[in-house]
């Protein structure tokens, strides 16, 4: 769990330490819901991707009706001012963030100009390369665009994620393995994921119910780079028990082997999940903030 000086938080022109407050109890996103999110990471000096992770909080407003304040140029600054609190030792989380304070035609949609902006720097620690995922089938599935907003990383959608966890939780595993309204496998509760079948690589194409990360599209470049063939493509529950292997890619951990699937256990070796890893760690390396 991180501590106050662990976190510092960008709001209104200044740096503030600690978790400070930023809503207020009849702010249009408190009970309506209009935040969105993104999600970086600062660890060994560098940040990868992190103008992408800027450019798409800026799309996530948008796609709930906010105007963004801030140009991924802006928060490009903030966030090298914001890190120089941090040890280079320490592993940041990066949250760039967007909400709605006022109300705007209809009431409960917001007024696109009442945007209010902020960015949360975390220190969490990465997780240890020994981590491993079991996933499970859950009952709930990703919704689609016409019932939700999944063309954006936004807070309201991640109760839904919520009770996939717990309901993995319940059963024994750590992640759930998560499909579409049609039964198609669209990713995990918390990442995007990936199997392996006789050396090539499979991952579900993007179908409009999730988002393609950012992490996923560099470890598909990378991986391509490097020889590897890259399928994206439909993809059922059969298809990852009959997999050789399987990993998951985000943010937060980048790269994550899969140990089982219900009563599927895969590969112990890893092999194609630690060339990923191995592959995006020399890569981030190559990068500057």
């Amino acid at each position: 769990m991180s501590t106050p000086d662990t976190i510092y938080t960008y709001h209104q022109n200044t740096w503030h330490q600690g978790s400070i407050p930023l809503l207020k109890s009849a702010d249009h996103a408190t009970w309506l819901g209009t935040l969105v999110f993104d999600g970086a990471r600062w660890f060994n000096g560098c940040a990868p991707d992190l103008d992408l992770h800027c450019e798409r909080v800026n799309a996530s407003a948008q796609a709930l009706g906010m105007n963004p304040s801030h140009s991924a140029h802006t928060m490009l600054a903030c966030i090298r001012d914001g890190l120089k609190n941090f040890d280079e030792s320490t592993a940041v989380y990066i949250r760039p963030m967007y909400w709605s304070t006022e109300y705007g035609e209809g009431f409960i949609s917001a007024d696109p100009d009442s945007t209010d902006f902020a960015i949360c720097l975390q220190g969490i620690p990465m997780p240890s390369t020994d981590a491993k995922a079991s996933l499970t089938t859950t009952r709930f599935h990703r919704p689609t665009l016409d019932v939700a907003t999944v063309n954006a990383k936004a807070a309201c959608l991640y109760p839904n994620n919520a009770r996939m966890i717990r309901e993995a939780l319940a059963k024994g595993f750590t992640n759930a393995l998560v499909t579409d309204a049609l039964g198609n496998v669209a990713e995990s509760a918390t990442s995007n994921v990936f199997m392996v079948k006789a050396g090539e690589v499979f991952t579900p194409i993007p179908n409009g119910c999730f988002l393609a990360g950012i992490t996923r599209s560099r470890i598909m470049e990378l991986l391509r780079d490097d020889g590897v063939t890259v399928h994206e493509c439909t993809l059922s529950l059969e298809d990852f028990h009959a997999a050789d292997e399987v990993f998951l890619t985000g943010n937060m951990a980048k790269v994550t082997p899969v140990e089982r699937f219900d009563n599927t256990h895969y590969s112990q070796n890893h092999d194609m999940a630690f060339r990923a890893r191995s592959l995006y760690w020399k890569w981030a390396a190559t990068t500057t903030l």
